[in-house]
């Protein structure tokens, strides 16, 4: 259940996060957020890619609702153990990469950002960066 699950809900999010108009940057609420927590996009895209590139073997990188970055093994979802439903994801498993960029993950995660679907991201952003207080209704 753990891998064909994770694997299933991994890649079901993967491909809502990359549009061929995607790229860019997210703008609004969202860029102020990283550019609060990372110092600028950049430092963001830079810190993403580091965690990205550092997964050992098969694995996820992750954005979590507060902007943390984590990493996931294998299929392994952030919900796992208590986790949050992540905003943006990366799957760096070499079945991912391998067909255009062999061994080069580095190359693969540079390209993959210009696909990234901003407006997904945002939208995810938006919607569970807020907790929900069940008293609030």
């Amino acid at each position: 259940l753990r891998n064909n699950g994770g694997g299933h809900y991994n890649h079901c999010l993967f491909w809502l996060w990359m549009s061929p108009d995607g790229g860019g940057t997210p703008g609004g609420d969202l860029e102020a957020a990283l550019v609060q927590k990372y110092g600028s996009f950049e430092g963001f895209v830079t810190a993403f890619t580091e965690k990205a590139l550092g997964v050992f073997g098969s694995g996820w990188a992750w954005v979590q609702p507060n902007l943390e970055i984590i990493t996931t093994a294998n299929q392994d979802s952030p919900l796992l153990n208590g986790g949050d439903e992540p905003i943006l994801g990366l799957d760096v498993w070499e079945h991912a990469y391998y067909l255009d960029y062999k061994n080069n993950r580095a190359d693969y995660v540079a390209a993959w950002w210009k696909v990234v679907n901003w407006e997904v991201v945002t939208e995810r952003y938006g919607r569970l960066a807020t907790p929900v207080h069940l008293g609030d209704r």
